[in-house]
């Protein structure tokens, strides 16, 4: 029986977006993680999902396993398969890290996390072949020269901080089951805790690089790097922009139109902040170097939102009443 394809296993179309794989790739992890999956075959579902996400999320290697589709006898090695003599074969590809939530208050996400190869009948390969790009390494998906000890593969991550850490400079933990490869070529994990500081100033989407915490080597070379791409949680009203810091604050009506000063809790303290006389919703209020503290430090845009007080008391009912009066001569654009 003919073995299943990439598309197959991710069970999408041959001519699917990369959107379209990552949302299968992500929805299958969910579903067959060994930490929370009771299949008894996960180990082997989630190996199989990793080493096709690993092919279509990439355009080159695509590709390249496209045509070989196309043309299964241009060479005799093989994507995901045993392969023929001197082929090239991923049977070793197993999800890396177990998904344990930090100590305080980060977690550890997977998304795109590059699997482990496998070396076949004709041994490791050369150090053309690199961590990026796991087709560079061998002419014609063909046979492969024998060269020496071959490193393990770069795994990359997310980690996510709170905003609160990004501020102040933290210490995360994260518990991970590293590969280790035996003697016979097996690959087995043993998990351990690693402690990661989070550098003051951090921004999201830098990496933060573990070494030899990534896919094990074959031959006795140096285990991969475990990069982590740093996503940064924080509340709904706050978003940031590069260095710069954007919060909503709610205001009454009066407080912008007499001008006031109010106290707001932002993530770089607490402080007292004047509201301009006649001030407008989506109006901001810039606090100089507030933002987060990088090098050169960002700054803070307080944005203000006018909320109306609901009406629910007679008095209440009559001050609107009077307001309405007051300012019954003004004319609004609508």
């Amino acid at each position: 029986m003919a073995e299943k394809s990439f598309y197959d296993v991710l069970g999408v179309s041959k001519d699917a977006s990369e959107n379209d794989i990552k949302k299968a790739y992500r929805k299958l992890v969910r579903k067959y993680h060994p930490d929370v999956s009771k299949a008894k075959d996960a180990d082997e579902k989630i190996a199989e999902i990793n080493n096709a996400y690993e092919t279509l999320r990439d355009p080159e290697k695509r590709a390249k396993y496209d045509a070989m589709q196309e043309n299964p006898f241009a060479g005799a090695g093989g994507f995901g398969g045993t392969g023929g003599q001197g082929g090239y074969r991923w049977e070793d590809v197993k999800d890396q890290f177990g998904e344990g939530a930090p100590f305080g208050s980060g977690s550890f996400r997977f998304d795109d996390i590059f699997s482990a190869f496998g070396a076949g009948r004709g041994g490791a390969k050369s150090s053309r072949q690199s961590s990026q790009s796991g087709f560079e390494g061998y002419d014609h998906f063909g046979d492969f020269q024998q060269a020496g000890p071959m490193p393990g593969q770069d795994q990359h991550a997310e980690i996510s901080v709170s905003l609160d850490s990004v501020y102040k400079g933290d210490d995360y933990s994260i518990k991970l089951n590293v590969p280790t490869r035996q003697p016979d070529g097996t690959v087995s994990h043993e998990q351990k805790t690693l402690k990661i500081k989070i550098p003051k100033g951090i921004t999201e989407g830098k990496q933060i690089r573990l070494s030899g915490q990534g896919a094990a080597s074959y031959g006795g070379g140096k285990n991969g790097d475990l990069f982590l791409k740093v996503i940064i949680d924080h509340d709904d009203n706050i978003r940031l922009e590069g260095t710069d810091v954007y919060q909503t604050v709610n205001i009454t009506p009066w407080e912008a139109a007499l001008g006031e000063k109010i106290n707001v809790r932002t993530p770089a303290g607490t402080f007292g902040v004047t509201i301009p006389k006649n001030s407008k919703s989506g109006s901001h209020l810039r606090v100089k170097g507030k933002g987060i503290p990088a090098k050169q430090a960002g700054d803070l845009y307080l944005t203000l939102n006018i909320v109306n007080p609901e009406v629910s008391t007679e008095a209440q009912q009559q001050a609107y009443e009077a307001l309405k009066q007051s300012f019954a001569d003004i004319t609004i654009k609508r």
